[in-house]
C-alpha cells in the first residue's frame, strides 16, 4: 500500500460517516486507515506514515484533519504527496484546491506544488497553516464555533461571527509591518493573510491562487460592529468590497504584529493562540512551494 488515510470519526459534526465509509469501501485495498483518537493525533500519524515509507497522505476530514495532516506531513520533511477527502464543516482548503487545480482520483499520479504559511510566537511555538491565518474577530470566531453543536458550514461560522460580534469592544489597537517594512499602528478589527479563497466559508480573497508566493490580505480596521454584521452576507457570496476606506487588501510575503492586547488566532480554523495565554507578538512568513498537494473526490 501506498497511501495512508488519516480521518477524524467526528468530522462534519458526525455527519461524514456515509460519505467516510463510501470512500473506504471503494480504497480499502489500495489504502491503510487510521482514525484520530484526540486532538493533535493527526500531526503525529501523519510524520510517522511520511517516515514509515507512505507517498500519499490522506486527510479525511474537514479543514482541521487537513490542518493537521499537513502539519505532520511538513515536520517530516519528506517528499509526498498530501492529499484531502473533504468530508468536514467547511472544507475550505478543499474547495480553494479544487477550484484551482480540479480533483483527481486516489490512484491518480498528479499532483501539484503549493504555498505554505508558518507562524511563529515569540514564546516559541510555531504551525503551518495551508488555507489561512486570521487574529482579533476571526480569532474570535474561532473560539465561538467551538460552542455550537448541529450546525457546519456557513451557518455555522455565520452565528459564530454574530456572537463574537456581540461581545467583541472597540478594535484593539496593533502594530502591522508588511514585507519588514515600518510599523503601523491601527485599530484592527480582523486580519487575515489567506493562501486559499475562504475562511470559515466566508470568501475574503476571491483572487488567491495557491502557488503565487504571496499572502492575499484582509485587514478590516476601524468597523463598527453593526457595519461589520451588515458585510456578513456580502462576504458569503461575493466576497469583501472592492473599495472601502477601512478595509485594506493586498499581497504580501511576510507580516510582523505587535499588540499590547493577547491575541486570538487561529491557523485554517485550528486555534493557535486564545487571549487567556497572553502572546502578543507574531511573525508570520509564506513558504513557496513546500507542499505537494490534490483533492480526492468522495
Amino acid at each position: 500500500m501506498s497511501a495512508c488515510v488519516i480521518f477524524n470519526p467526528a468530522a462534519g459534526r458526525r455527519r461524514a460517516k456515509r460519505r467516510l465509509n463510501r470512500f473506504r469501501e471503494a480504497h480499502q485495498h489500495q489504502a491503510a486507515f487510521l482514525a484520530t483518537e484526540y486532538a493533535g493525533h493527526a500531526i503525529e500519524l501523519a510524520r510517522r506514515a511520511a517516515e514509515d515509507g507512505f507517498t500519499t497522505i490522506v486527510a479525511a476530514g474537514g479543514d482541521g484533519t487537513a490542518h493537521d495532516v499537513a502539519n505532520g506531513v511538513l515536520e517530516s520533511g519528506r517528499d509526498v504527496t498530501f492529499a484531502v477527502v473533504p468530508i468536514g464543516s467547511a472544507n475550505d482548503y478543499a474547495h480553494s484546491v479544487v477550484r484551482q487545480f480540479g480533483a483527481s482520483a486516489l490512484d491518480d499520479a498528479a499532483s501539484h506544488l503549493v504555498d505554505v504559511g508558518t507562524v511563529t510566537a515569540v514564546d516559541g511555538r510555531r504551525k503551518f497553516f495551508i488555507e489561512g491565518l486570521g487574529l482579533g474577530l476571526a480569532g474570535l470566531v474561532t473560539i465561538e464555533s467551538r460552542k455550537i453543536e448541529r450546525l457546519q458550514g456557513l451557518a455555522l461560522y455565520g452565528l459564530a461571527a454574530w456572537k463574537a460580534l456581540q461581545r467583541s469592544p472597540t478594535p484593539p489597537e496593533i502594530e502591522i509591518s508588511f514585507d519588514g517594512g515600518e510599523w503601523q499602528m491601527h485599530p484592527t478589527l480582523m486580519l487575515s493573510l489567506l493562501l486559499g479563497r475562504r475562511e470559515g466559508n466566508f470568501l475574503l480573497a476571491p483572487d488567491a491562487v495557491l502557488d503565487d508566493g504571496l499572502f492575499d490580505i484582509a485587514h478590516a480596521r476601524k468597523f463598527g460592529r453593526w457595519e461589520a454584521l451588515r458585510m456578513l452576507p456580502r462576504l458569503a457570496m461575493l466576497g469583501p468590497p472592492r473599495s472601502h476606506p477601512e478595509l485594506r487588501q493586498g499581497r504580501c510575503a511576510s507580516v510582523r504584529v505587535r499588540s499590547t492586547t493577547p491575541l486570538a488566532v487561529h491557523t485554517d480554523g485550528e486555534l493557535f493562540c486564545t487571549p487567556d495565554e497572553g502572546v502578543h507578538e507574531l511573525e508570520v512568513r509564506i513558504v513557496p512551494k513546500r507542499l505537494r498537494v490534490k483533492v480526492c473526490a468522495v
